[in-house]
């Protein structure tokens, strides 16, 4: 599998996200997913799944070492303390010692200096409760503003056919640090364009194959879409014996309408 390189570590470029994942079936799908060869896992503290998708990479043969986990701190438990006791929760949660990407994951209002969860986060990294820290649903500016306040390895965001990321891609490459698609598959919406159809039939692949190779093959790029059907987490994993042409690349990235499907109340003004 392909993995992105992030300050002298690396994190698979395909992960199993596990939203709306939940009780037995978290725990199945991450256990399986682990069978298959997923080396990279995505949950968060608003998910109310982090002890079953603990619990399904204690049933797998796999060492946690081999794991990259990903947590996030929710965003009304961004004050400094609450950074420190909401991830100590998760980490209990989790049934590890540490994450491999702590992310923060929404801004912070505006009664929160952006600095004060960032430095929480430093210091969690210090403590070796993460090995890494980020943020997501950071916009362009905001982002700037965050790689001003810490090692910064990840922007996790809505990324997908029908929504570009052209200015978060370029900072990322600049800065080094990884652009992370979620909901790549637009909550299915991929499924029914015909132009992606097209592309799949060329190379014998589904329409959501061919979404999360387009992702996948642009530099710094990683996608964690989220499967609870086993036969579409098998689907998923299967995009790395193919290519696509600059010509298929150009041609899915001309599918971008600014489709954002991703916006609750307490998100940040996107055009920023």
């Amino acid at each position: 599998m392909k993995r992105i390189s992030i300050e002298n570590d690396s994190i698979p470029a395909l992960g199993l996200g596990t939203w709306q994942l939940q009780g037995s079936e978290a725990t199945s799908a991450v256990e399986h997913a682990l069978h298959l060869g997923y080396r990279h896992l995505d949950t968060a503290q608003a998910y109310d799944n982090e002890r079953e998708v603990g619990a399904g990479i204690s049933r797998s043969s796999v060492p946690r070492d081999e794991i990259f986990l990903t947590t996030k701190v929710w965003w009304e438990n961004l004050e400094a303390d609450d950074v420190l006791r909401s991830t100590e929760a998760s980490l209990r949660r989790l049934g590890t010692d540490h994450v491999d990407l702590l992310l923060v994951h929404w801004p912070p209002s505006d009664e929160i200096p952006l600095d004060e969860p960032l430095t929480a986060l430093t210091t969690l990294m210090t403590q070796g409760k993460t090995r890494h820290i980020g943020v997501s649903n950071f916009t362009p500016t905001l982002m700037e503003k965050a790689l001003e306040k810490g090692p910064i390895a990840c922007d996790q965001v809505e990324f997908h056919p029908f929504l570009g990321q052209d200015e978060l891609l370029e900072l990322a490459r600049n800065r080094g640090f990884v652009l992370t698609a979620y909901s790549p598959l637009a909550r299915g919406r991929v499924l029914e364009e015909e132009a992606l159809r097209r592309i799949g039939e060329g190379h014998g692949k589904t329409p959501a194959q061919v979404a999360l190779r387009w992702l996948i093959q642009q530099e710094s790029v990683a996608a964690i879409p989220k499967a609870s059907d086993p036969g579409h987490r098998e689907e998923n994993l299967a995009i790395f014996d193919f290519e696509l042409s600059s010509e298929e690349m150009e041609a899915i990235r001309d599918l971008d309408r600014g489709e954002r499907l991703i916006d609750p109340e307490f998100a940040p003004n996107w055009d920023q």
